[in-house]
């Protein structure tokens, strides 16, 4: 993959954001995917790739387009698999909330794992603990083992995860042994990103979240040089099946990164839609322009760029409607 495609790849997040964010605080969470989601396929057009969707907006029959399979760009590049997420966090911007993002990766073709979309328990961190932690082991140990490689007492140390009645036992367990909790209301990706930045203060990420979200975050993470390992938590034989038929032989085995995201290059974007923990929100200016904050990271050269943005837009109801 060619380092320019780093630069088209932002473009495609900026759109969708732009088209998302005058959705903010109206409680119209489709509304809001909706027009991030058509935004972010009509950027795809000019994109030099053969890219095809292993994840995105769901299978063909469940939507009209970033479906599964769907093939993406202008035929003239390299081909690449493509993970979407045109707007990861639809509440938070129903509701005004931080950490909403439009969020994609890409890879060369069959890198990208097809996750299936169930749940997955993650263990998330930082440059400083990767390859120091396990899934395998229970919470009160991985706590401990974090504080002792990061050398600060357990008091010190702070744990994000999602807040969800699921996560209670975690939550208790997290809480006997000393360490400071951060809730996130929703925002899986942005949450497991999180402890590769030293200025979030968050330490590590734990709990259960969203299968395709554990890969968009293992692109992030390899880019950032921290870590990921999942491991999918099928409900029943339907979904075991399912993991099987894609690909996914034991499908309650711990995920590596590698598995996930493969060894090879990866590129990762994110533009901010809501402000939060590492980029800005969609801000509205004066003369009918507006400020877009983005990260693009290549996992080859562990480059990472921020891209503040303006865009001229002298029509915001257009976006609104996403008729870009």
């Amino acid at each position: 993959m060619e380092r320019e495609l780093a630069l088209e790849l932002v473009r495609v997040t900026e759109l969708a954001a732009l088209a998302a964010s005058p959705w903010l605080g109206r409680g119209e969470k489709d509304g809001a995917d909706g027009a991030a989601t058509e935004a972010m396929r009509h950027m795809f057009d000019s994109v030099s790739i053969q890219g095809v969707v292993v994840i995105g907006e769901g299978e063909m029959d469940e939507a009209p387009m970033l479906y599964i399979g769907e093939q993406l760009g202008n035929a003239q590049g390299p081909e690449v698999d493509v993970a979407v997420d045109p707007l990861e966090g639809t509440e938070l911007v129903a509701k005004g909330l931080n950490n909403a993002l439009s969020v994609l990766a890409v890879a060369p073709k069959g890198q990208l794992l097809h996750a299936p979309d169930m749940y997955m328990e993650k263990l998330a961190v930082g440059p400083a603990l990767a390859g120091k932690l396990s899934l395998h082991d229970p919470v009160r140990t991985t706590v401990e083992k974090a504080a002792l490689a990061l050398g600060k007492s357990l008091s010190d140390l702070t744990v994000i995860l999602l807040d969800r009645e699921r996560h209670s036992e975690m939550v208790s367990e997290v809480r006997k042994a000393g360490v400071r909790i951060k809730f996130l209301s929703n925002g899986d990706v942005a949450g497991a990103m999180a402890p590769a930045f030293p200025e979030t203060g968050i330490d590590l990420y734990v709990g259960s979240g969203g299968a395709p979200e554990g890969v968009l975050a293992a692109a992030a993470l390899k880019c950032l040089g921290g870590e990921i390992q999942g491991r999918l938590m099928p409900e029943n034989q339907s979904q075991f099946d399912r993991c099987v038929e894609m690909g996914i032989v034991d499908p309650r085995r711990v995920l590596t990164m590698d598995d996930m995201v493969g060894t090879g290059d990866v590129i990762f974007t994110a533009t901010g839609i809501t402000p939060g923990e590492f980029l800005g929100g969609v801000r509205y200016l004066a003369d009918q322009r507006a400020e877009t904050h983005s990260v693009v990271m290549r996992a080859k050269t562990r480059t990472i760029r921020y891209i503040r943005s303006l865009h001229y837009l002298p029509n915001k109801a257009l976006l609104r409607n996403s008729y870009l």
